[in-house]
């Protein structure tokens, strides 16, 4: 779940109250103020107030891998990111599920809370599209924020930046270092059958060499 270093108990309880108290279609708005503070309501009383909900899922749904692809390949080259990551990610937060919401109200395939969805300007957090371009978007800026370190971006995705900072490494968060050892898992995984097709391509489309007829036998007979 991708958290964001400004997430309160406040905001999380208020995300949980407005899920599980709204009918099976519900829209959620949010609203930052100049000091941070954020404000969630279903009732908007103020323009300055942005739709983040639009629709709370009934049951689960799994977007096949032809409608995925286009979408994870062109946010990998944007965000220079190896597409086995993005998949990994995905397959880790919402296995695979764009209408997936978690009990702290993140929401869709990167499962984005509301604020991070906010902050990458991401308009609707069930669309695969958008979602995936918000949460590549952050994993990129988490990788250049710790020089590269994956397990660290990864650690920052999950429980924020700032934790990451205060340990100076890994968290002692037992939630926080399964996830990540889950996403490097599925990553090799992802990255192995990813060599695998790329290899199977190559020989479909080498050209053959033209088998050769055996020469007639000189032997006296």
């Amino acid at each position: 779940m991708a958290l964001d270093h400004r997430t309160t108990p406040l905001l999380v309880l208020s995300v949980t109250w407005l899920l599980t108290a709204s009918p099976a279609r519900s829209e959620v708005y949010q609203y930052i103020d100049a000091h941070g503070t954020i404000s969630l309501t279903n009732v908007p009383n103020d323009p300055r107030y942005r739709r983040v909900i639009s629709e709370l899922p009934r049951s689960r749904h799994i977007i096949s891998d032809r409608e995925l692809d286009p979408v994870i390949a062109r946010h990998s080259r944007a965000h220079r990111l190896h597409p086995a990551l993005i998949r990994a990610v995905i397959k880790t937060e919402s296995d695979f599920d764009p209408l997936a919401v978690s009990h702290a109200g993140a929401v869709g395939l990167m499962q984005l809370m509301p604020q991070t969805a906010m902050r990458f300007d991401v308009r609707d957090s069930y669309n695969p599209d958008d979602n995936i371009g918000g949460g590549t978007k952050y994993l990129r800026q988490l990788l250049d924020r710790f020089n590269g370190n994956l397990p660290l971006a990864l650690a920052a995705y999950n429980a924020g930046e700032h934790a990451v900072e205060r340990y100076r490494g890994l968290p002692p968060i037992p939630e926080t270092r399964q996830y990540v050892l889950k996403v490097l898992g599925h990553y090799r995984t992802f990255l192995t059958n990813a060599r695998a097709s790329s290899s199977r391509a190559y020989a479909s489309q080498a050209p053959r060499s033209p088998q050769r007829r055996a020469a007639p036998s000189t032997a006296s007979r």
